[in-house]
């Protein structure tokens, strides 16, 4: 079973927030997950980016790949 960190779009039409999930990557995007590790909001300025640092490295440790798009996520929080 391939893990992937990604992010799981939430919000109402043309005002999205985004909650970072771990999930099989087979799953839909907004589907079933395993674990919720974060939080990011682009609609405020600056945007909000918000993580549980214990359980996001974790997940990494434990061989969780993270799109493209968590991955930039996790350099600017500090945590990869």
């Amino acid at each position: 079973m391939a893990v992937k960190m990604r992010l799981k779009r939430m919000g109402q039409k043309k005002a999205p927030f985004y909650r970072i999930v771990v999930a099989d990557s087979r799953s839909p995007r907004d589907g079933k997950f395993i674990e919720e590790v974060g939080y990011y909001d682009p609609n405020t300025d600056p945007s909000v980016i918000k993580f549980n640092e214990e359980s996001a490295k974790k997940w990494l440790a434990t061989g969780a790949q993270p799109t493209e798009k968590v991955s930039k996520l996790l350099k600017i929080a500090g945590i990869q």
